[in-house]
């Protein structure tokens, strides 16, 4: 296992980005940068041992460094939505920046994604990764409490990226952390994600309304486009939806063990991910509102339906859903959370 460092940006106050390159045996290879927590390449072999990068991004540092898109960074205090942006929390109401429309939506203006983490790299002989830790200060995007994260990336020989989170507070706060990691198994600027072969180990997703805010009831997915209990192809019924999917699913695995999520396969190149997860829930998001207008890395454009998501995580608007998972940290606890993305080599996807 190797691991490197090099000077990656400069923010607007003259601190020092990095980006961290972390590569394994088998031919892996992770960039990985100190703000946001932020995945900026992800090298990953196909079954003829050719590499490409499968997850999407932006061709220089000006973007990455606003990433508006949330492409493969941490998200924080609290990932996905807040209806209305606020919740009520020990009989007080709190109201946090709505940073989209009337509602929050990952973490607000200035989330997780967009802080300078304090980094620490390690290895051995089997894994290296990385170490990031920042404060959330009381009041942050009107979140209360102070918020101690760690945030560990570990990437080992088994072709296994480890990303754990633990965090703890001095008041009570909601926390709902995730990666944002948008993936093409074909390779960055391959084209669509139709042809991906998706599982979901989930039969119910929290229903939405209009603003994909939850109304506190669970569908059921049989016998719908939203059903991947068993393999099927991503773009099947994808033209039966609106614009794409963009939906938390209900896993069957509540206990907070760690179990598989998702397994998605992608045919021409063999590359396969398996998510495993401790969280109830996995957000499918299809990027739906790329328009063309965007560049990538590849110098070709971000499309509509490029990339998929499988965002781990508790539901959204959960401190507004007392039926949901709770999200509610307090002093004296520790929140903690695991997420797999396994890659290996397969002929065709399995049940």
């Amino acid at each position: 296992m190797q691991i490197s460092t090099q000077h990656f940006g400069f923010l607007p106050d003259g601190k020092e980005v990095k980006c961290f390159r972390i590569a394994n045996e088998k031919g892996i290879i992770m960039e990985l940068s100190d703000y946001g927590g932020t995945i900026i390449s992800l090298i990953v072999p196909d079954k003829e041992g050719n590499p490409a990068d499968i997850v999407l991004g932006y061709p220089n540092w000006e973007e990455w460094k606003t990433n508006d898109f949330y492409f493969n960074c941490l998200i924080g205090r609290t990932c996905n939505r807040i209806g209305g942006a606020k919740f009520l929390l020990d009989g007080k109401e709190y109201k946090v920046s709505a940073n989209q429309g009337e509602f929050q939506l990952h973490g607000g203006f200035e989330g997780f994604h967009l802080k300078l983490w304090e980094a620490t790299p390690f290895e051995n002989e089997e894994s290296a990764g990385l170490i990031l830790e920042y404060q959330s200060v009381d009041g942050e995007e009107g979140f209360p409490g102070n918020l101690k994260v760690k945030a560990i990336y570990t990437l080992n020989n088994e072709n296994e990226i480890e990303i754990s989170f633990t965090a703890t507070t001095d008041k009570p706060t909601p926390v709902n952390l995730t990666n944002h990691g948008y993936f093409n198994l074909g390779g960055e600027g391959s084209g669509d994600i139709y042809s991906h072969q998706l599982a979901i180990y989930a039969d119910q997703i929290t229903e939405t309304n209009e603003n994909s805010i939850p109304t506190g009831r669970l569908t059921a997915v049989a016998g719908t486009a939203f059903d991947f209990t068993r393999p099927k192809a991503i773009g099947e019924r994808i033209g039966e939806l609106a614009v794409g999917y963009d939906d938390n699913y209900v896993l069957w695995n509540q206990s907070g063990e760690l179990s598989l999520a998702a397994r998605t396969f992608e045919p021409k190149s063999g590359r396969m991910l398996e998510v495993f997860t401790t969280e109830p829930g996995v957000q499918l998001y299809t990027s739906n509102w790329f328009d063309g207008s965007r560049l990538g890395k590849s110098g070709k454009p971000h499309l509509k339906h490029c990339a998929f998501c499988l965002e781990t995580q508790h539901f959204p608007d959960s401190m507004n859903h007392p039926e949901f998972p709770d999200v509610i940290l307090r002093p004296g606890e520790e929140f903690k959370s695991t997420t797999i993305w396994k890659f290996s080599i397969a002929d065709q996807i399995t049940e």
